[in-house]
């Protein structure tokens, strides 16, 4: 079983139509001299060019790019199509901005700025988010307990986002395949099938997988990682 090991350290031209045949002799005969003319300008200009074919012939066309896939059931509830925040569009952002544009991950992005990581994400050639929806955040922090978090332990903070960071740009596939991660604060954790989509770490389940950004892979997960403790029993939820 490969074990992924994460290092310490991403929105025709028509056919011209010939010309009529004229009816007199001089219109003809004009005709003639005007085409042999503009065919020795063809020529010089062919001979005298720099020979730079490069630019495409916008008659030809080529085929568009396909449109990144990511699929999961929570996909169908999130932006898609030309809607802001497309899984398409984000593929040219980088990973703290396409962060900002996915709509149940609110709470785990503020935390990614409250960190100060954001831009040590954007400089990584490639990375792997797991990243919790703010329903996870929900079950497991409460506001008190977040709020410290925030404000006044940005070590654990940062310790509890970089337990959802991999090293490399992943897919879901291939973290399946690997059947193994270790995260960026060392703690290894299982992958393993499940349908179409995966459980990490055992019972954390995939929810939305596969979205890119230009140097990143962002699976969205239904549990925060971590050995934080569960405080969400104590007093109101985060958001309350």
């Amino acid at each position: 079983m490969e074990i992924l090991v994460i290092s310490s350290a991403r929105h025709p031209g028509r056919p011209t139509r010939s010309p009529r045949h004229p009816r007199d002799r001089g219109l003809a005969v004009r005709a003639r001299g005007v085409a042999a003319s503009l065919l020795c300008l063809v020529v010089l200009a062919g001979c005298t060019g720099n020979g730079d074919n490069s630019s495409p012939d916008p008659a030809a066309g080529s085929a568009a790019p396909a449109s990144p896939i990511v699929t999961g059931p929570l996909c169908e509830v999130l932006p898609a199509g030309a809607e802001p925040g497309n899984p398409a569009a984000l593929t040219g952002e980088p990973v703290d901005v396409a962060l900002q544009w996915i709509t149940v991950l609110t709470t785990f992005e503020a935390a990614v700025r409250a960190s100060g990581l954001a831009t040590d994400l954007r400089g990584m050639e490639g990375l792997t988010i797991l990243a919790p929806t703010d329903d996870a955040f929900l079950r497991k922090f409460s506001a008190a307990n977040w709020d410290e978090l925030i404000l006044s332990r940005p070590d654990d903070l940062r310790a509890l986002l970089r337990a959802h960071l991999v090293d490399g740009s992943h897919s879901l596939a291939e973290l399946v395949t690997a059947g193994n991660i270790t995260t960026l604060d060392g703690t290894e954790a299982t992958v393993a099938a499940d349908g179409a989509m995966a459980r990490i770490a055992g019972d954390a389940q995939t929810l939305c997988v596969d979205y890119r950004a230009t140097n990143a892979r962002i699976h969205i997960i239904n549990k925060v990682l971590g050995d934080l403790p569960t405080t969400a029993h104590e007093d109101d939820h985060i958001g309350h």
